[in-house]
């Protein structure tokens, strides 16, 4: 017998499709939190995808979850969170960003007592809807061509998140992103010519800076092999512009 799932959307019109998966769905909004959260909080594990940097929101979101059941968090965070070190960089190397709202969100979870914390900081992702040959259809140029790329395909995102669960693995951080680094000219040159697009313009700004973010310790910890390890060897699907 499979675990029973909750999921939560800002929007109303999605509840009848979350329904619809067999999911029990619920509004929730940090800026303003239901009066139904604790209900919600039924559980044993809490997974938190929000596309937010709201720290008033999240602050009041682990007070809510402290009076809770839930004693295992999975935070979904960025590899934004570092800087460009012109290096390789590791989960331990502390080149994070002292100022980023993501990395004050992350503490924040990391440092309640009354439940533990995983944090997964995903590279920039794609897949599916998420095609890259139309990151740049409408004309938008890619700045610092001959930097590096640090992305994930959401089949490895879920495969990550179900690993940690499945093996219970808290506490810790990863960085999760492809093996591969290809340049920015690299990569968006030849998905655009794969999936039918125009090469997109590249643009020097005479910025060198870059990141490459180790995925070592991920692949180690949970004996994780990517399904898409390189960038350059998925397919995308073909794009019809009207």
């Amino acid at each position: 017998m499979g675990n029973g799932v909750k999921a939560s959307t800002t929007s109303e019109n999605r509840l009848l499709e979350l329904a619809s998966i067999n999911v029990e769905p619920f509004i929730v909004n940090i800026e303003n939190l239901p009066s139904n959260i604790q209900t919600f909080f039924q559980a044993n594990v809490l997974i938190i995808n929000i596309p937010s940097k709201n720290i008033d929101g999240f602050s009041s979101l682990i007070r809510e979850i402290e009076e809770s059941e839930i004693d295992k968090v999975l935070f979904v965070s960025s590899t934004s969170v570092y800087e460009n070190s012109n290096q390789t960089v590791s989960e331990s190397d502390g080149e994070e960003s002292m100022l980023s709202p993501l990395l004050i969100v992350e503490n924040l979870f990391r440092g309640s007592d009354k439940f533990k914390t995983t944090i997964v900081r995903f590279g920039g992702l794609i897949g599916y809807s998420r095609n890259p040959g139309m990151f740049f259809s409408n004309g938008r140029k890619v700045q610092n061509p001959d930097s590096n790329v640090n992305l994930i395909h959401r089949d490895d995102c879920v495969e990550i998140i179900k690993k940690i669960v499945e093996q219970d693995v808290w506490g810790e951080v990863f960085n999760c992103c492809a093996d591969t680094h290809p340049t920015k000219r690299e990569f968006y040159a030849q998905v655009a010519k794969s999936v039918g697009v125009a090469s997109p313009e590249f643009v020097d700004s005479g910025d060198k800076s870059f990141k490459i973010i180790s995925n070592r310790k991920v692949k180690q910890k949970l004996n994780y092999e990517f399904l898409h390890a390189d960038l350059m060897k998925i397919q995308f699907e073909k794009i019809t512009l009207p």
